[in-house]
């Protein structure tokens, strides 16, 4: 008994998957092909539902099933818990009522009703028959309630229904997904790091637009809205800027999951020129993200190494010409207050003045400061003006930072 009900429940979490992440290829499919100026909606009207002016007008039911050779016949559950489900939302013989779309993982079994209501070639008239004969000669259990309300509908109603049918079969597994989308988008960044970064992005994007139609936050993503985040994303992956990997979510996600750096350098060295509490807190986020977004830069070639080097260096550069300058400002009789607040000046003169960019258009100011923070952990820059003497007495070892 445990292992069946894991198994449903693994088979529903699936189904829910395969629902969200169809949703989106349909969106970019009628982007190109049927609905440019139509709108996607989840579990509002249906599995998934194209609108026109917030009226459905095409309702897609999503069956999902690990690859098989089992085809789709007329007496299997799946189309007569389809055709219930469309029966239940929509008034069946309705000849203005939306279009009535079954998209299944399996093939449709030659010579059957759903054969009939396949592509262009659809035969309504044949496939009503092929219904009406698999409603009566059936004898499943599951399917019986719904079959007697199929046949009990007037036949003009019946007619009509079947009119609306149509079946998109051997559509793509969930592992196939991914491509099916990237070949719907006319243009991705060059290089294999960066499409696999560009379709992270738009996944990511496109779960939080579920999620929130699922919460009833929002009721449809219009192919609009995706045609311009699409054309943001791009616009993130040109040799002038890049995209921005890590968010404050992603670092909240990292605390709950017990990240901690407290007894980092970079946090003792702000400690030595009395940071509040929140500038610490501050600093850690941006520290976090920053370097967890060059690791993951890196990772995917967004950015080389050695470019990644040049511009740590050139922050280097930056900060040895103010530390420096703060250091000759001094009094000989400057009491430990005066070096605090000198070093403090110096930080936020540095982290609130992005002069040196990895790239020319990308101002995430996040990542400047959090870079500052990460050569701060490597001893490369301070603020206080006795941070060398004070970093190697922490770590024991010499540091040489210009």
């Amino acid at each position: 008994m445990p292992s069946s009900v894991s198994h449903d429940a693994s088979a529903s979490a699936l189904g829910y998957m395969y629902q969200v992440r169809w949703a989106l290829l349909e969106l970019l499919r009628g982007a190109v092909e049927e609905r440019p100026d139509g709108a996607i909606s989840l579990e509002m009207h249906d599995d998934v539902a194209w609108e026109q002016g917030h009226r459905p007008v095409d309702l897609l039911q999503t069956k999902y099933h690990l690859k098989s050779v089992r085809t789709l016949g007329d007496k299997d559950d799946d189309l007569w818990r389809t055709i219930r489900s469309w029966m239940d939302t929509h008034r069946p013989g309705d000849p203005d009522g939306p279009w009535l779309t079954l998209v299944t993982t399996q093939v449709a079994r030659p010579g059957s009703a759903v054969a009939e209501l396949r592509g262009p070639t659809r035969r309504p008239d044949v496939a009503l028959t092929l219904l009406e004969r698999a409603a009566l000669e059936s004898t499943a259990r599951e399917s019986k309630e719904t079959r007697e309300r199929f046949l009990a509908l007037p036949p003009a109603d019946r007619g009509v229904f079947v009119q609306r049918m149509r079946v998109l079969d051997g559509a793509p597994l969930t592992d196939e997904l991914d491509q099916a989308v990237r070949r719907r988008l006319f243009s991705l960044p060059p290089g294999d790091g960066p499409k696999n970064a560009f379709m992270r992005q738009l996944w990511a994007w496109w779960y939080e637009q579920a999620a929130a139609m699922l919460q009833k936050q929002i009721t449809s993503v219009s192919v609009d809205q995706v045609r311009s985040w699409v054309e943001h994303l791009r616009d993130s992956f040109t040799a002038a800027t890049l995209p921005t990997l890590v968010s404050r979510d992603d670092w909240r996600a990292a605390q709950s999951e017990g990240a901690d750096f407290g007894e980092r350098r970079f946090v003792h060295q702000l400690r030595w020129i009395d940071a509040s509490r929140l500038q610490l807190e501050k600093a850690v986020m941006d520290y976090y993200r920053a370097y967890t977004q060059a690791v993951l830069w890196v990772d995917d070639d967004l950015v080389a190494i050695d470019d990644l080097a040049r511009y740590q260096d050139d922050l280097v550069d930056e900060w040895e010409r103010h530390f420096d300058r703060m250091k000759r400002s001094l009094p000989s009789d400057a009491t430990e207050q005066d070096r605090q607040r000198a070093g403090e000046e110096l930080l936020w003169r540095l982290l609130d003045s992005a002069t040196v960019k990895i790239r020319d258009r990308y101002d995430e100011v996040f990542f400047h400061r959090g870079q500052h923070h990460c050569l701060a952990d490597e001893g490369r820059v301070g603020w206080h003006p006795q941070f060398l003497e004070r970093v190697r007495a922490l770590t024991g070892s010499a540091v040489h930072a210009y």
